[in-house]
């Protein structure tokens, strides 16, 4: 496997992105959330669901924390690198999700993503993503 180095300025557009992503769901800022994917992204969220394209990801995350109070999504330990001419970044997530009327948590999932990132005229967007969870639990 060839490993080449990814430059400063993309590794920070890259984290970046992958903070985007969080602020956008915790935000419910649908439009900022859309910015982060290639149209034909593939999603693998595991028990949680598969996406094919940004539509159908964006629909199922909007209709999902709708139903949810305040969110909190933390990405952290972001690796960067280009495997094989192939941008790939992991990073661990940390998800706190809150019930709407009491504010108090419904459910926390923590594990990781592993992501395929490709460059577009917009910027670096997630063509293909893996979730892969650590631990759950729900009260």
């Amino acid at each position: 496997m060839r490993r080449q180095p990814v430059s400063a300025e993309d590794e920070r557009a890259i984290s970046n992105l992958l903070v985007r992503y969080a602020t956008s769901i915790d935000t419910r800022d649908w439009p900022l959330f859309r910015t982060c994917f290639s149209p034909d992204c593939e999603a693998d969220y595991g028990t949680f669901g598969q996406w094919r394209g940004l539509r159908e990801i964006s629909e199922y995350m909007e209709t999902t924390h709708r139903q949810l109070g305040p969110t909190l999504y933390r990405i952290t330990n972001i690796t960067i690198e280009n495997r094989n001419d192939e941008v790939v970044a992991r990073s661990y997530v940390d998800a706190i999700l809150t019930d709407a009327a009491h504010k108090e948590l419904t459910h926390r999932a923590t594990g990781y993503y592993d992501d395929a990132l490709v460059r577009t005229s917009d910027g670096w967007k997630i063509a293909r993503r893996r979730f892969t969870l650590v631990r759950a639990s729900m009260s």
